[in-house]
């Protein structure tokens, strides 16, 4: 079983900063973009940032140059650091992967979402 497991969200002031990470575990044979997503309540999910497996980064207007993601391709890990947090960042941070997963000679790819991890921001 292949499953995406996030952590480090919570509560900071305005101003502040915090790291989320994701981490994939399970039969892997490669992994291609991985990703954040927020969804603030009574919104939609929304990309906050993606990253390819050779590094390309893509961010969301409203959080460049505040938010930074990375990998560990070696440890099967997605970083999202988030600095000058505002209170409208607040939302719950999901992890997004493009998996294939493992099954020998019928590898299949999969995309796989996280459970969450709140992050809340206070003014």
């Amino acid at each position: 079983q292949v499953q995406l497991v996030e952590s480090g969200g919570g509560l900071v002031q305005a101003g502040g900063s915090l790291r989320v990470s994701c981490a994939a575990s399970g039969s892997i044979f490669s992994i291609n973009t991985m990703g954040w997503y927020r969804q603030a309540p009574g919104k939609q999910r929304d990309l906050v940032a993606s990253i390819t497996s050779n590094g390309r980064a893509v961010y969301a207007d409203s959080v460049k140059g505040r938010f930074t993601i990375s990998r560990d391709n070696a440890k099967n890990t997605v970083y999202l650091q988030m600095n000058s947090l505002k209170p409208e960042d607040t939302a719950v941070y999901y992890c997004n992967a493009d998996i294939v997963v493992y099954r020998g000679t019928y590898n299949f790819a999969k995309n796989l979402w996280g459970q969450g991890t709140q992050v809340t921001v206070s003014s």
